[in-house]
Formats: structure tokens, C-alpha cells, sequence
């Protein structure tokens, strides 16, 4: 739990959709904020997942959203339950799903870890919730410590929570909520790095977090990309830990798919023959049939297999170092796999090329013409690590690879790439994120690429990380992708990435004249290059508003006194910055008007219309009262037929209502003038009238010191008294009065006012007084009296 900041998007006390009251702050993340909140209804305690204002509008975060609320169809215990996406009157989207209170797996292991007994019920658990969603061909692709909650701190109570949060739908977009992706990294499975995704990859997930758990540890991804990529095809290593747990990680954590447990059912079987060691409680299997859901994914769910023979189960040897080397040979899928979030958030330390070390190489002005045959590449970089080809005993497709990786060498089309190592994939990423400052990462076939896309890359303040080697592309690989970057180098930003000859490629502008150059040459990829690619036009950056440009729609719209901005910046109004209204407005048609002019004077701000909304008649005096400041005084509401007070100054129709005003001890001279203006445009003189003509406070006094109460509506069983005004609430008359009182060192007027009069004709004579110079007003004290059916 987070503690509250001025910037965060709801404040604790907030209510959403009149229902949810915010409590507290339960995560920030680089698009949402998470929120513990109370239903005011029910008073169950949810989570609320919002969207910051810039995502709101954006239709692929929507969809991710809108994702995440479909996975409400499961229904099962150890599976977070999703509710509905709303919308507040300002534009912004949030989700909401039950609160499991709680400590994460997360905290857990930073205070030390947990014993094997207690994860094994957790694992028992977390699969079980898995079997349900895989069934339904949903996939959690982001499984780790921080995404599984024990409730109440019981192992056996284990939840998932952010099931189904998908990456964005740009390539080398980072999970939705978090954005911690190097720690997220850590539980990838290793087909993760190059975008393929199954049920298995959740099952590896489980398995390394059940060990990083285990010894209060988080796994070492590596220094940098080769490291990592060799780790990942190595097997965890589980020396000491106690069995059964042991052989579990094994079996769910193998570096290759086909030698893990092939679905969550067969790790539940698995379990369960240990039953006996582990005395964990039996697994929940729910019998509801639930509905087909539509897919969520794209990647492909592992069908169901036939449970396999739970025991004995043998451990899993430590891959031979062929089969390792296929997943070696995996360079970072960034924009399709989060390799390019590792790079920004530092995880790796520099690759094998520096920017020091391609200095060597010429940079050219311009990206030059591609290489032609005969010109020889660069000498092969001694620091790259060997990626040779698996030896005969890799699989079938990896030898096809190999196979035609040495045609291409062998034809010579990229000089002295025979010498270069190889690369299987062949993979290439460039990107430009907020920061403006591009990077690419990963392997080229000649120096001459390198350099341009150093010269490029570094031209705008960015880094290379660069390796020469060569692969299964085509002949113009290099000049193709240099025509992309090219293409895409002005742009606000922008994600390349590039798989052998397969390419994605994303950007984004608020120039349309850019958006149309970049499509021109992504609309339709040259060359060898295949794939898809776009450009979104974006709306340009919202400018500084100075405060003055919003007077005049204030003064438009004000029909019940000036409205006025409260703290407006000294420097303008800038994008993230509220724009605060004050003030009393005649009702809410014209509140509407107000926010709808504001939203078009001041597009994409937050707007807070904080003013009081009362009526046409309370209005009519409110601009016909002088300037004076609050008064001293105070008025009590109570009822005519019982002794209790009114704090709430609400009256149902027939309650008779009673005020006194209390005059507090230091106003010992002048004169008070109390009136009563009601909804329906009646004004009635409670202090002087025609039949309590006295007002002069030291008169009302009568030698009495302290606050002194005065009554100035009676019960209806006072009213034989002629000076005593008593009254009921009447059906006719329902919605707000205000009770006032004008304090002045003399009286108000030359002539006593009727009891009873016209708001039109008292705020004529308020006006008059006020134009004359006779109108001597020290202090408005008021109170609103609100009157309602039954």
C-alpha cells in the first residue's frame, strides 16, 4: 500500500459513480493506478484499476481493458473476480474487481521466503485457478511473485490477480500495470523472447517463482542479452531444495516446452501423489460449466493432454548443451517480448559492440546505398559470443536453419559473412520512446549498416548496442532496413522489430505531413522485409492556458454572482493541471453549460466545478446583496413538535421548522435584519417586521452577556402571539431556502419592510440602497434551508 500523492488521480474520500468511496493508494504504474476502495452500498472492500487521463481515450489500452473485464466469465476461487469498466463524467476508465487482503508473494520474498510445504500448497492452488482459465483459452503470460496474493496469509488461499493482462497491442509494449518488466522478465518463459506464447509459459512462470520464493531470492536474468539468453536455456538451478518441491520446479520450469508438465491439470495430478508428504487440503474442482468466452489471446493454449502417470516421477536431467543452444540463439524480441524495456530500465549492461568501439567505423552524413557485393564487411566482432548452429542432435527445424543459414554464407552475399557468427533468429530492434532518445539493439550483417545506423541512432542522442553477424536473411536486408529507419527517425516515437526477414514496426506523430512520409514507406515494407506496419496520428501536446482566457466564459455564464478560479498557476494552465471553478450558479442546467463551455475552452483538462447550486430567487438576492464579508453569526434548525436539532437543515413537507439565531458574545452593538427568501420568490421578514419592529442588538440583549440566542421561527403552538412567525413546509414550495441576516451599525432601512414581500421588490430596494450610498452592510451571514416530499 502506497501513501497518497497530490498527483495521483483519486484522492482518499473520492466517490465513483456514487458508489465507490476511495481509501487508499495500492499501486502506481507507468499507464493505471490501483486503488482500494469501499462500496458505500454494500460496504464490500474493491480494487479500482484507472487508466491515467492519456490513456483514456487511447483504443488499444481500452481493449486491454476491455480484455481484462471479460475475465469475469471465470468463476473460481483462486482467480481475482473481474466486475465492469466505468467511465467518470471526465473521461476516465477504470476497472473494478474484488480486493484480496493480503500480502503478495512479492513481499514475502523480500522478507525471506517460504518453507517448501507452504508452496506447495500454493502451487496447488495457483494451478488450479491456471486449469480453469487455460481451459477457457486464456493465458496470464505475466505470472510472478507479485501476481499471486495469499489471502488472509494462507498459502492454501493463494489468488492471481492481473489474470489476462495482456502487453499492449504495439510490439515491445511492457505489461499494462507495472511496467517493472526487468522483475517480470525474471518468470518469462524462455519462448517468451521470441513472441511465442502457451499454456506451458504460465506453467514455467509458476515453477520459477515457486523457487524465487522459495530462497527469498528474485532470479538473475544476466548482465546482458547473450548471458540472458544462455541462462534461459539452461535449467533453474534447484540443488537443495526439499522434494517434492524440487521435482516440481523442474518439471514446470524445463528450459523446453516438451519437457515440462504439459497442462495445469497434470501438475494437480502430480500434487495430489504427493498428498501424503505434503498433507496440503485437497484441490478445488469447481463442476460449473462455464459458457465459451470469446478468445482473449493470440497466442495459442497447449490442447489438453492425457493426464500423465503421477508417480513415480523421475527429476528432469539438465538439458545437454545442444538443446540449451536453441534457446542461445534467441536475440530480444524487445517490441514483441519486452527485450527493449530491459534495455531502458538498465538491466543489461552494454552488448557486444559499444558506441566507442563502432566509432572505429566510419559514420557517414547520410544512410548511405546498401552495400554491394563486393564490398567486404567489417572484421567479425571477437567480443560477440559463439551462436553457432545447434549440432545433429538439436531438432529438426533448428538443422533446417542451420542448413540454410550456410547457403546464404555460402553465396557470398554478405562478403566475409562466412567468418561472422551466427544468428538464429536473426533479429534487429530500433525504437524511439518518450524520451526522444532512440536505441537499437541486437545484429548486422556489415560494418556499413552499423555505421548508418550509428550515425542515425547516436544523431539523436541515442545508443547502439550492436553485433555483426550472419543469418537466414535476403540480400537488400541491410538497405531495407535502413529505408525503414529513415522513414521512421522524425517521428515522436517509434518501435522496430525485426525477426530474419519478418518485421513490425509501430510509430506515432501529431504531424500529419510525418504521418503520411512514415506510411509511404511502412504502409507497404521494402524489399526482403514482410510484415505489417503503422503510423498513428496523435493529438498535438495541449498548450499552456492562461487563466485570463477562461474569465470571459465565467462571466457568460455566471446568473447567480461572479464565478472565480481558484489558485489558477501563476504560469497558465498546463496539461496536467485542474482547473478549479468557485462560486454559485442558479441551477444545474446552467452547471452543465458551464462544464461543456470549459471542456471546449480548455480541452483535455480535468474541470472541478466547485460551486453551489441554488435557484432562481435565492439568486436574485445573492447579486442584488452589497459586498460585505461573512458574518459572526449562527442560525439552529430544530422541529416545532420535538426538542431534537436539524444539523442537516432538511424538512419534509407538513414539519414545522424552527430557527434561532445566535448572536455571539462579542457583538454587543448595531442592528440585525433576518429574513427568509424561499424557493417559490417570496421574501419574509422575520427580524424587524410590522409586529417585531426591534432589532437593535442591545436592545435584544437586555443586559445579557455571552452568545445570545434568538428565536425568529416558532413552533406552530407559539403563533397566538402576533410577533411570533410560525410556519410549515408546504408541497408547493420544495427545494432550497436560505435564511440571512444583514448586520449594519443602524437600521437597514429608513422604513420598516412589509412581513411579507416580492424577491423582485426586495432586491429592488437592496439595489436602490446600494446605488444611493445607504446601504450600510458590516457582514452576510447565511444558511440554506432545503425542503423536500416525503
Amino acid at each position: 500500500m502506497a501513501e497518497p500523492k497530490p498527483g495521483d488521480i483519486f484522492q482518499p474520500g473520492d466517490l465513483l459513480n456514487n458508489t465507490y468511496r476511495i481509501e487508499s493508494v495500492l499501486g502506481r504504474g507507468g499507464t493505471s493506478e490501483v486503488y482500494k476502495a469501499r462500496n458505500d452500498i454494500s460496504g464490500r472492500f474493491v480494487a479500482i484499476k484507472v487508466l491515467k487521463s492519456e490513456f483514456s481515450g487511447d483504443e488499444a489500452f481500452l481493449t486491454l481493458m476491455r480484455r481484462e473485464e471479460e475475465i469475469r466469465e471465470i468463476r473460481h476461487d483462486a482467480v481475482v473476480r473481474y466486475s465492469e469498466n466505468h467511465r467518470t463524467p471526465e473521461g476516465l476508465v477504470y476497472l473494478v474487481m474484488d480486493h484480496v487482503d493480503g500480502p503478495g508473494l512479492d513481499a514475502i520474498l523480500k522478507a525471506g521466503g517460504m518453507s517448501a510445504e507452504d508452496l506447495m500448497q500454493v502451487a496447488r492452488r495457483v494451478a488450479d485457478g491456471l486449469s480453469v482459465a487455460h481451459g477457457r483459452r486464456i493465458i496470464h503470460r505475466d505470472l510472478s511473485p507479485d501476481n499471486i496474493i495469499l489471502r488472509a496469509g494462507r498459502p492454501d488461499q493463494a489468488v492471481i490477480i492481473d489474470f489476462g493482462i495482456a502487453k499492449d497491442a504495439n510490439p515491445g509494449a511492457q505489461t499494462i500495470v507495472g511496467n517493472e518488466f526487468a522483475g517480470k522478465y525474471a518468470y518469462a518463459a524462455p519462448e517468451q523472447l521470441a513472441g511465442h506464447t502457451d499454456a506451458r509459459s504460465d506453467l514455467y512462470a509458476l515453477g520459477a517463482l515457486l523457487l524465487a520464493v522459495h530462497r527469498g531470492k528474485r532470479p538473475d536474468p544476466g548482465a546482458n542479452p547473450m548471458e540472458v539468453l544462455r541462462k534461459k536455456g539452461e535449467a533453474l538451478d534447484t540443488e537443495g531444495v526439499a522434494e517434492p518441491l524440487k521435482t516440481l520446479i523442474d518439471r514446470l520450469a524445463a528450459p523446453l516446452p516438451a519437457d515440462r508438465f504439459q497442462s495445469a491439470e497434470e501438475v494437480l495430478d502430480y500434487i495430489d501423489a504427493q498428498s501424503d508428504r505434503t498433507q496440503v487440503a485437497p484441490r478445488l474442482r469447481p463442476q460449473t460449466v462455464l459458457p465459451t468466452a470469446p478468445r482473449l489471446s493470440t497466442d495459442t493454449v497447449a490442447p489438453p493432454t492425457a493426464p500423465r502417470a503421477a508417480v513415480p516421477v523421475p527429476p528432469i536431467p539438465t538439458p545437454t548443451p545442444s538443446r540449451a543452444g536453441l534457446w542461445v540463439g534467441l536475440a530480444l524480441l524487445a517490441l514483441g517480448g519486452g527485450g527493449a524495456g530491459l534495455w531502458a530500465a538498465g538491466v543489461f549492461s552494454p552488448g557486444p559492440v559499444t558506441s566507442e568501439e563502432a566509432s572505429a567505423v566510419k559514420a557517414p552524413d547520410a544512410l548511405p546505398p546498401p552495400p554491394s557485393d563486393s564490398q567486404a564487411a567489417a572484421e567479425p566482432d571477437t567480443s560477440a559470443p559463439d551462436t553457432s548452429a545447434p549440432d545433429a542432435s538439436a531438432e529438426a527445424d533448428a538443422a533446417a536453419k542451420a542448413a540454410a543459414l550456410k547457403a546464404n554464407a555460402d553465396k557470398g552475399t554478405r562478403g566475409s559473412a562466412a567468418a561472422l557468427p551466427v544468428a538464429a533468429p536473426y533479429q534487429l530492434i530500433v525504437e524511439k520512446g518518450e524520451d526522444g532518445r532512440p536505441k537499437a539493439i541486437g545484429v548486422v550483417p556489415s560494418a556499413e549498416v552499423l555505421a548508418a545506423l550509428k550515425a542515425t541512432v547516436e544523431g539523436q542522442g541515442g545508443s547502439v548496442t550492436l553485433s555483426l553477424a550472419s543469418g537466414a536473411i535476403g540480400e537488400t536486408w541491410g538497405a531495407d532496413v535502413l529505408t525503414v529507419v529513415a522513414g521512421l527517425q522524425k517521428l515522436d516515437r517509434y518501435q522496430l522489430t525485426v525477426t530474419d526477414n519478418q518485421a513490425e514496426v509501430s510509430g506515432a506523430t501529431t504531424d500529419p505531413a510525418l504521418q503520411s512520409a512514415a506510411m509511404a514507406v511502412v504502409g507497404q515494407l521494402p524489399g526482403v522485409l514482410q510484415g505489417k506496419g503503422a503510423v498513428d496520428l496523435l493529438a498535438k501536446p495541449l498548450p499552456i492556458l492562461a487563466a485570463s482566457d477562461l474569465v470571459p466564459v465565467l462571466a457568460k455564464l455566471a446568473d447567480c454572482g461572479d464565478l472565480g478560479l481558484v489558485g489558477p498557476p501563476a504560469l497558465g494552465y498546463g496539461p496536467a493541471d485542474k482547473i478549479t471553478v468557485s462560486g454559485r450558479l442558479a441551477g444545474s442546467q446552467t452547471r452543465v453549460a458551464l462544464f461543456e463551455a470549459l471542456q471546449a475552452a480548455a480541452p483535455g483538462r480535468e474541470i472541478d466545478l466547485g460551486v453551489e447550486l441554488l435557484n432562481p430567487a435565492l439568486c436574485q438576492i445573492e447579486t442584488a446583496l452589497p459586498a460585505a464579508h461573512e458574518g459572526p453569526f449562527r442560525f439552529d434548525f430544530g422541529f416545532g413538535d420535538r426538542p431534537e436539532a436539524n444539523e442537516s437543515g432538511r424538512y419534509f413537507v407538513g414539519e414545522n421548522p424552527v430557527i434561532d439565531l445566535v448572536i455571539p458574545a462579542e457583538v454587543t452593538t448595531g442592528h440585525v435584519s433576518v429574513s427568509i427568501v424561499d424557493v417559490s420568490g417570496n421574501v419574509y421578514h422575520l427580524l424587524p417586521n410590522l409586529n417585531r419592529p426591534e432589532n437593535a442588538v442591545e436592545q435584544l440583549r437586555a443586559g445579557q452577556t455571552g452568545d445570545l440566542r434568538v428565536r425568529i421561527a416558532y413552533p406552530l403552538s407559539d403563533n397566538a402571539d402576533p410577533s411570533h412567525v410560525a410556519f410549515t413546509v408546504d408541497a408547493s414550495a420544495l427545494g432550497k431556502s436560505k435564511v440571512v441576516v444583514l448586520q449594519s451599525p443602524g437600521p437597514l432601512f429608513p422604513e420598516m419592510r412589509p412581513t411579507t414581500e416580492s424577491v423582485g421588490g426586495y432586491a429592488a430596494a437592496l439595489k436602490a440602497g446600494v446605488a444611493a450610498g445607504s446601504l450600510d452592510v458590516l457582514s452576510i451571514t447565511s444558511r440554506v434551508l432545503t425542503s423536500v416530499a416525503q
